[in-house]
């Protein structure tokens, strides 16, 4: 085969690659969309319905993936149904936030969290996602009133302790923790400790992808259940 007909070929299985995973991310979520929406109204369907066409667009531009996206819209399913009008992959500043949502004068951002490691921190996946956790809740939470993780229930979080506490009871050695812990993974550009200092997690939502419900839990809650997993 000569080069310019193998150019070609590849072209053409890359794009017929494409068109399966782009057919294949369609249909999982509309197979999301069918088991979540037995309960909406017809004003809250047609808004999840407005969201799931948003995330087939984005898909086809490469901005999403099934695992998120899933997880997204049946957060947006919880947020819909309690009153809130939501964004997804929303641009806050100069960060695209998973679920940014609005209800009268107050404001929400949920990161979504899957527990996905790179192959690079295979050998120090805790201290990864702990960094992880901690630079979103640091960078994330001043942009809305609000701010929430949402995890799956087989993802345990590790959330830095001083993080679930009201920001003036964190003392100086928790802030340098906080700081030494995210410029190992994060520093482009680092945390600063006034971020770290004012940071708020208010609740965390675990998302039952198998029945497409969320459940909401008071940040203590969680971290008592979390602790007994730890090694």
């Amino acid at each position: 085969m000569s080069l310019f007909y193998k150019e070609r070929y590849n072209q053409e299985r890359d794009r017929q690659g494409d068109n399966r995973i782009g057919n294949e991310f369609i249909q999982d979520i509309d197979t999301v969309v069918n088991k979540i929406k037995h309960d909406l109204s017809p004003v809250e369907e047609k808004k999840i319905h407005q969201l799931r066409d948003e995330l087939v667009d984005m898909h086809g531009r490469k901005i999403v993936k099934i695992n998120h996206s899933v997880m997204e819209l049946i957060c947006a399913k919880f947020l819909v149904q309690n009153g809130f009008d939501v964004s997804l992959e929303y641009q806050v500043s100069e960060l695209s936030t998973d679920i940014y949502a609005t209800k009268g004068f107050g404001s929400l951002i949920v990161e979504v969290e899957t527990g996905f490691v790179p192959p690079d921190h295979a050998l120090d996946p805790i201290d990864y996602l702990k960094a992880r956790i901690a630079s979103i809740i640091t960078r994330y939470s001043a942009y809305s009133n609000k701010f929430v993780l949402a995890a799956t229930p087989y993802y345990i979080m590790q959330i830095p302790p001083c993080l679930t506490k009201p920001p003036r009871f964190r003392t100086k050695e928790e802030i340098s923790y906080v700081k030494k812990l995210c410029d190992q993974y994060y520093s482009n550009p680092p945390v600063n400790e006034e971020e770290i200092r004012n940071a708020r997690l208010h609740s965390i939502y675990i998302v039952d992808v198998d029945n497409g419900i969320v459940r909401e839990w008071e940040v203590n809650e969680y971290m008592g259940k979390a602790s007994l997993w730890k090694v």
